[in-house]
């Protein structure tokens, strides 16, 4: 075997929880096996997800286990959240916890990790309701902090069925130092991740200004437009003026849809700009119509969809009761649900965008369903995600994000279904009054 330097922070890992004299003498190599093959495995990359990945699939190899995730913290939020599955019937990635329930928020707290060999024993303690939503059954299991030297927790590490025998103390050991490795991983992708987040955050603030200062002149030039057609119409006899009304009100309609497409698009990176970020201003709340929010996006999106030939169709919306709401936000929500369905769904085809008052009447349904090329599951299970990823040349993966943090500003609930080569339905849940909490 290669010879392994074993540094201050590996002899902290190997000394946390020491085997007993026996077990060293029967397996002297074990530790520094696993130190080798973890580092040789982890350092190799900055990616987050292949890492988790990576982390899960050693630990289950090295203590022969039929299932295991990796939760990680979102502060934000207070839960742990599925980041990755392994198993017969592994947890839906995105999946989430409260931080402080079960087996798993209790080690996440208290930074110390647990055996349990027999869950179906230990109901007081496990969280039972991802074995029910999964069909898994959990026999034992061991449980361990993400963590590094000194460090606070950053996510909890589950193994879970033993293939022979019971989880026990010799695992432990050796799953200590695959978390403690992982955890310092995990950290360094996450810090590489920040940095380049603050990069693109400066780089869209500089657009942003750039952008202002390069439509200075068409707003100009739009004013100085309308004035002289405005003029125009005014110089015409009354009985040409009549004939030309049709014309000029279009005139009108196309000069204020260009100032409102301005305006939106400034707010549009400003909120690309929060959720790269992560942040979210304070939204403001007014009685809104959404057939009107709808129908000015369609306005907007219609000629392209056109070009498709695609149809852009409503449907209850003049049924839904005025509620609170962020008229520019749920705007911008609109707009790139509808305008990512475009390029999925195939030319014939349909974008729906629909709503219902909800029998409680504290609740109103919406959907955007479109009959396009669906999604696989590793792109769905990203959607909501700051790592969710875009199918589309030269897209960002934003906008979905984009669309649950104006849904999480109005306290709502969102959730998408699609199969492949049939379609694709988001649907979202929001309160009539936003300023009152609905149980979802």
């Amino acid at each position: 075997m290669a010879i392994v330097s074993v540094g201050p922070f590996s002899k902290w890992v190997l000394g946390a929880f020491r085997t007993s004299p026996l077990e060293q003498q029967q397996h002297p190599h074990n530790e520094l096996e696993a130190i080798q093959r973890v580092s040789q495995a982890l350092f190799q990359t900055i990616d987050l997800d292949q890492l988790v990945e990576t982390t899960l699939r050693i630990a289950l190899d090295e203590v022969g286990a039929e299932a295991g995730s990796i939760l990680l913290a979102d502060a934000q939020n207070e839960q742990l959240v599925f980041q990755y599955s392994l198993g017969e019937k592994p947890v839906a990635r995105g999946t989430s916890i409260p931080w402080d329930k079960g087996i798993s928020g209790a080690v996440f707290q208290s930074g110390e990790p647990r055996i349990t060999s027999n869950v179906q024993k230990n109901t007081s303690g496990h969280y039972s309701r991802i074995d029910q939503d999964t069909g898994f059954v959990t026999r034992d299991m061991i449980t361990l902090p993400l963590q590094r030297w000194k460090g606070e927790p950053i996510g909890v590490l589950n193994v879970l069925n033993k293939t022979v025998g019971l989880l026990d103390q010799k695992d432990l050991t050796l799953l200590t130092i695959i978390s403690a490795f992982a955890a310092l991983a995990i950290n360094q992708a996450q810090m590489f991740e920040d940095a380049k987040k603050a990069e693109v955050v400066t780089l869209l603030g500089d657009i942003g200004h750039d952008m202002k200062n390069m439509l200075q002149p068409v707003v100009s030039g739009l004013e100085l437009l309308k004035d002289e057609v405005d003029e125009l119409f005014t110089d015409m006899p009354e009985t040409e003026r009549n004939k030309k009304k049709g014309s000029q009100e279009l005139c009108n309609e196309a000069a204020d849809m260009m100032r409102s497409g301005i305006h939106r698009l400034h707010s549009q990176v400003r909120d690309m700009a929060d959720c790269v970020k992560g942040l979210s201003s304070s939204p403001h709340f007014t009685p809104c119509r959404i057939s009107v929010i709808v129908g000015e996006v369609i306005k907007t999106l219609q000629i392209l969809a056109n070009e498709k030939s695609i149809a852009l169709c409503t449907e209850g919306l003049n049924t839904v009761p005025e509620f609170q709401a962020d008229e520019r936000r749920l705007y911008n929500a609109f707009y790139n649900l509808i305008n990512n369905a475009i390029p999925e769904t195939p030319a014939g085809g349909s974008i729906t965008v629909g709503g219902r008052l909800e029998p409680s009447e504290k609740t109103i349904a919406f959907w955007v369903a479109d009959t396009g090329r669906g999604m696989p599951p590793e792109i769905r299970e990203r959607l909501f995600s700051a790592r969710a990823v875009s199918t589309k040349v030269g897209g960002t993966g934003l906008g979905t994000k984009i669309v649950k943090d104006v849904i999480d500003a109005h306290k709502g609930k969102i959730w998408v279904e699609s199969e492949t080569g049939v379609g694709t339905t988001f649907h979202f849940h929001l309160p009539v009054n936003a300023k009152e909490p609905v149980a979802f």
